[in-house]
């Protein structure tokens, strides 16, 4: 099970494969510099963030391996977040075309070194 995390305070479980399709779609709104909404159910309560190009953003895997992209799922997830609705996660369908290769591996924020 993976993490998004917002602005560094609230965390939003995903797994895995989600999330790597979330990552590709929200950093290809945010490089456009569009901002948009999405929307999650954690917990039974519904969290709604705003996504914006200034708002610190974390994608945390829990497994070393990411999975292969389903075109078919990121153009779902692309036309969601273009919506008036914004971004929220639609099931994933049979995939139609070929696969897109995964996204690049998330940076780990390095910590300083205490003396």
């Amino acid at each position: 099970m993976g993490t998004l995390i917002y602005n560094g305070r609230t965390s939003i479980p995903l797994d895995d494969r989600t999330l790597a399709h979330l990552q590709v779609v929200v950093i290809s709104k945010l490089r456009r510099r569009e901002s948009f909404a999405f929307t999650a159910t954690v917990d039974g309560r519904q969290i709604v963030a705003w996504m914006g190009p200034s708002v610190a953003l974390e994608f945390v895997y829990s497994g070393s391996r990411h999975p292969i992209l389903n075109r078919d799922w990121l153009e779902l997830l692309a036309q969601a977040a273009a919506s008036t609705e914004g971004l929220f996660i639609v099931p994933e369908p049979r995939e139609q075309s070929a696969p897109a290769a995964p996204p690049a591996p998330a940076r780990r924020r390095r910590e300083p070194i205490s003396a």
